[in-house]
């Protein structure tokens, strides 16, 4: 592992630390050279998943879009960081376990409603009115009948 202070290539690693969900590796690494300290990360890389997006065009997989998603509905709500943290690592492991080389981004938007009718109802509705691309009132009531009648 090259240093990113002085680039050399003689880095030792001087501790190592498994996430909680055992999906990744903290590693402490010392510089042989300027006794640098810095930390990288090992995570599990599985295949190239593709995306294919409404339109029929493809794009890599990126999990940072589910987060930014997610965390744009939760907005301003008592959600926790590690809940969101978790919920989104709910989703790419049944999105890992499917299998499938690619998925469809309406997959994707139904897991994550999914999940977060289960975690906060503002939030939910938030996604829902983007996912869903609501552009009257009356879209939002639709959806929020349907939701009580779920629910009973």
């Amino acid at each position: 592992m090259l240093c990113p202070f002085c680039g050399a290539e003689d880095t030792q690693v001087k501790d190592s630390r498994q996430s909680l969900d055992g999906r990744s590796v903290k590693r402490r690494r010392v510089c042989l050279k300027c006794n640098s300290r810095f930390n990288t990360y090992e995570k599990i890389e599985i295949r190239e998943l593709t995306v294919i997006k409404k339109d029929g065009s493809r794009r890599p997989f990126d999990q940072q879009k589910i987060f930014n998603s997610i965390n744009l509905a939760v907005r301003k709500r008592s959600i926790p960081l590690e809940r969101v943290e978790l919920l989104v690592d709910n989703i790419v492991k049944k999105i890992e376990k499917s299998g499938e080389a690619e998925i469809t981004s309406g997959k994707i938007g139904e897991m994550i409603m999914e999940e977060l009718a289960k975690l906060d109802d503002v939030a939910y509705v938030r996604f829902a009115s983007v996912y869903h691309d609501f552009s009257e009132i009356r879209d939002f009531e639709n959806f929020l009948n349907k939701i009580d009648k779920n629910k009973l």
